[in-house]
């Protein structure tokens, strides 16, 4: 059981570490650079980033920072794993809160981007861009600052989960070895 709750708390802070990272990208350098466009570019570049980012790979990290926290909590469950389970605890709060600005703010400014139609054809390129631009950079920004704290609490969890395992190891009795047996003999005690 071990190893299966080690590799979901890996699989959550990963998740939200490439999802963070993502966001993070998107504040710092695709939104800045597309700022400096003409409108008819951003909102052209945009609704193609809307359309390519839905794919397997991003659907599984970025359902992954809810998903995967989530089954490593229920791998946590029990009094033994307490610590590590409040850290996985807070990290699935912010990590949904984060999931819910994507839903409920930015897709919907990505499906009022894209019912807006072939860029060539809207009238008002302007009124489409400030209606999308600005918003939807501001909530990306709350949200790669969730998806950040919730990846450095995940760290935490990581980090508390391995001081438990430690302290457990330690507190484990030795094996006896009695004089004359060597690990490999017939008789012999086995080391695990």
């Amino acid at each position: 059981m071990t190893a299966a709750r080690l590799a979901a708390l890996v699989a959550a802070t990963l998740a939200t570490g490439l999802i963070a990272g993502l966001f993070y990208g998107y504040a710092n350098s695709v939104m800045p650079a597309l700022n400096q466009t003409d409108d008819r570019t951003m909102i052209d570049v945009m609704q193609k980033i809307n359309v390519v980012i839905i794919n397997p790979v991003f659907m599984i990290g970025f359902v992954g920072t809810v998903g995967f926290s989530i089954l490593a909590a229920a791998l946590h469950l029990g009094k033994d794993q307490r610590t590590t389970l409040i850290w996985i605890g807070v990290g699935l709060v912010i990590n949904i809160i984060a999931f819910a600005v994507t839903s409920g703010l930015n897709v919907p400014l990505n499906d009022q981007l894209a019912a807006a139609g072939d860029p060539s054809q809207i009238g008002d390129l302007a009124a489409v861009r400030a209606d999308f631009e600005s918003a939807w950079v501001r909530w990306n920004i709350v949200r790669a600052v969730l998806h950040t704290l919730a990846f450095l609490v995940l760290c935490g969890a990581l980090f508390v989960s391995g001081v438990q395992q430690g302290k457990a190891s330690a507190a484990a009795p030795a094996p006896q070895v009695t004089q004359g047996q060597y690990p490999g003999q017939p008789g012999a005690p086995t080391y695990r």
